[in-house]
């Protein structure tokens, strides 16, 4: 199946996008420290059937990395223009991660665009800061350093492989890390200037501006309206808690399920898994 790189000027930045197959549109939303290239092992066999659309987010690979925008409304308004400018008027939706954290607010946003969101080993992010206590602290150390000003580029960037190779390495069940050839890929994307701070951004982003729209969702009784399947890692740090509890508090029809031996990577380190549940709900 040939994968196309593209790119499209949308919403006030040029982002970079893989594209294959023919069909429905799905769109697969990467996180952090990662670009669309996490979805190689999944992209073949979901063209076969739809029209997929891997973009480098915001201020992420080959995307434009703007000073400000940051905030999920404006990186979900990012996609959202780039599906309309590919001739569709609605999407399925997969999201891993900060790509996660975006698709939910898409789906909040839009719902009438978004037919059917898959989360990928994230809880909502409003919930993960109302339960970050002594237990779960420890593993969620990054997004408070992340929030700092200044200081996280500064200390990873004199080693942006040791420090994002910290992550590949714990965040995997088998501690052997990702592929050499990932890595190295994730580690350029990385090192190019404005990469490591536009990443912190997305995190910063959480106070105020993500918090408030949130929050003001939640007070309103503002749900997620279409079918939502939930995955995650049984190794990996959401499944410390019950995740499909959590998500039925923020959506109306939620389905999901751990995959064994598997840590924070799933469509990298257990992809025919991945594949086997996306099948099944999105052509369900």
């Amino acid at each position: 199946m040939q994968v196309s790189e593209e790119v499209a000027s949308v919403n006030g930045l040029r982002m970079h996008y893989r594209r294959a197959g023919e069909g429905p549109g799905l769109v697969l939303l990467h996180g952090w420290p990662q670009t669309g290239h996490c979805w190689r092992r999944v992209v073949p066999e979901l063209a076969r059937t739809h029209t997929v659309i891997a973009p480098d987010l915001r201020g992420y690979g080959r995307t434009d990395k703007p000073r400000g925008g940051y905030d999920k409304r404006t990186m979900a308004a990012d996609v959202s223009a780039l599906v309309e400018a590919l001739g569709f008027t609605s999407v399925q939706v997969v999201g891993h991660d900060r790509g996660a954290r975006v698709a939910h607010r898409w789906g909040l946003d839009r719902p009438g665009q978004v037919e059917r969101l898959a989360v990928l080993d994230i809880v909502p992010t409003r919930e993960m800061w109302r339960r970050l206590d002594a237990d779960l602290a420890p593993g969620y150390w990054h997004w408070l350093f992340h929030l700092q000003p200044d200081l996280p580029e500064r200390l990873a960037g004199a080693d942006v492989a040791g420090y994002l190779g910290h992550f590949f390495e714990h965040w995997t069940y088998n501690r052997h890390g990702l592929e050499p050839a990932a890595v190295e890929e994730y580690v350029r994307a990385f090192s190019v200037p404005g990469a490591l701070r536009a990443g912190f951004d997305d995190y910063r982003a959480s106070f105020p501006l993500d918090a408030e729209h949130d929050d003001a969702d939640a007070a309103a009784g503002r749900r997620l309206p279409m079918p939502v399947l939930a995955l995650w890692g049984s190794t990996g740090l959401p499944a410390r808690l019950p995740m499909l509890d959590i998500w039925r508090d923020y959506a109306d029809d939620v389905r999901g399920t751990g995959i064994a031996e598997c840590g924070h990577f799933l469509a990298e380190e257990r992809p025919e898994e991945v594949l086997r549940h996306l099948r099944e709900f999105l052509t369900s």
